[in-house]
């Protein structure tokens, strides 16, 4: 690819990016408005952990899957962010005690350091809910049958055979040594499953059969594992200051990763041949796809 092309990918991805979080941001703002009652200190340890930070990669990824087919942005935008709300709310529960016990979160304190166990669940459960009330509105389509397989799409997503089971199997792979299988068939649960929706759901809201999906499927399953690859190269040789968070922890709780695994060479050439895959994915679309393209190639560029 010329290098003015990969120049104007990049910058157009930069942009895109900075455009989708402060709309993620401004969304979030106006739903989680103060309570001025009781529940206010809750409202504001939602707003904590939803608001500001994050790469708000899954948004992202359904605003630029909308290009595709020509999806109202303002539609897209709030799949993304009900699916960013799941994977925010996952993030609160993840850092509690009774899980990674972790106090830095997106360069902040975590929920639970700044406003306590009970606002944390609480904050979480909230969130996950009103993923699905963002969903069940007719503002996100006016479709019922459409809203009502966002709906379901995303509780499995979200579930035991997605996200929460992934994280259960992560759980329970500490200090085990787990193979390349295992530890890709958890990643795609815990990590894979969310991003996986999150381009789904633009084939979602046209109607497009479940057999079509395949190739959209196959893009976000590479970019996922590539993301994942990335993200275990960070834990082990980044900067914790770049990342919002410690680094090493996996390491530390003994957990089997891609690097652990493969060694970061090996690793990074893997997420290369990954990022690969995924354009190969997009062959039959043209410059529409290019955000998708550009999220793919620059997965394993980043620093956080």
């Amino acid at each position: 690819m010329p290098v003015e092309t990969i120049d104007r990918l990049a910058s157009e991805l930069d942009a895109q990016a900075k455009t989708v979080s402060a709309e993620v941001d401004r969304f979030f703002a106006t739903l989680l408005a103060p309570t001025e009652d009781s529940r206010e200190r809750f409202s504001e340890a939602m707003r904590h952990a939803a608001i500001g930070g994050g790469k708000r990669l899954r948004p992202l990824l359904t605003v630029a899957a909308s290009r595709l087919f020509a999806i109202d942005r303002e539609r897209a935008l709030r799949v993304g962010c009900a699916i960013e709300a799941i994977h925010v709310y996952s993030l609160i529960h993840d850092d509690l005690p009774c899980m990674d016990d972790a106090e830095l979160r997106r360069g902040k304190a975590t929920v639970h350091k700044a406003f306590g166990e009970a606002a944390a669940v609480l904050a979480g459960d909230s969130l996950h809910a009103l993923a699905f009330e963002i969903l069940a509105s007719p503002a996100t389509h006016e479709d019922p049958w459409v809203r009502s397989d966002l709906v379901l799409e995303l509780a499995r997503a979200a579930g035991p055979n997605g996200m929460a089971g992934g994280q259960m199997m992560d759980l329970a792979a500490e200090g085990q040594e787990l193979d390349l299988r295992s530890i890709t068939r958890l990643q795609q649960l815990k990590t894979g499953a969310l991003i996986e929706y999150a381009v789904e759901a633009a084939c979602i809201m046209i109607k497009m059969p479940a057999d079509a999906r395949t190739p959209y499927r196959g893009y976000a399953r590479n970019i996922g594992l590539a993301f994942q690859i990335a993200d275990d190269l960070l834990d082990t040789s980044g900067d914790a200051a770049a990342a919002g968070k410690p680094t090493g922890r996996d390491a530390n709780a003994g957990k089997a990763t891609f690097v652990s695994l493969l060694g970061e060479e090996r690793a990074r050439q893997q997420a290369g041949v990954l990022v690969n895959q995924a354009i190969e994915h997009l062959s039959g679309h043209g410059s529409e796809a290019d955000l998708l393209r550009a999220i793919a190639r620059f997965a394993i560029e980043r620093d956080h």
